[in-house]
């Protein structure tokens, strides 16, 4: 899958399109950051980019995972963001997804507020 190294000074609108091309020929792409800023211009690029892609029927979706990298022989902690279309995500299990799907699962409900 290919990477796209996304920083706090990289534009939205041109990751959105790299994004997009990628997806659109390849069905998926990751995405690196670290820090919050390079985080934040990521999340902006990937709303942006469900916007270019949705006249095709691509949903996108994220999943987000971490990763330790080495950047001028230092180890560091960054995110990666797996982009892709939400209907050709393979289902992992079909039947943990029904019970979430029907609220048998512990798992939050998007509308449920959780304080910590």
């Amino acid at each position: 899958m290919e990477i796209l190294k996304v920083s706090s000074r990289s534009n939205p609108n041109s990751v959105a399109g790299a994004m997009a091309g990628v997806i659109r020929q390849s069905g998926a792409v990751e995405v690196q950051v670290v820090g919050a800023g390079a985080l934040n211009q990521a999340v902006k690029a990937i709303a942006i980019a469900r916007g270019y892609v949705a006249p095709s029927n691509i949903d996108l979706i994220c999943v987000p995972t971490f990763a330790d990298i080495e950047i001028d022989g230092e180890s560091r902690t960054a995110l990666r963001l797996a982009v892709e279309d939400r209907a050709h995500r393979p289902a992992a299990n079909p039947a943990a997804e029904a019970a979430t799907a029907d609220g048998a699962s512990g798992t939050p409900k998007p509308h449920q507020v959780i304080h910590a």
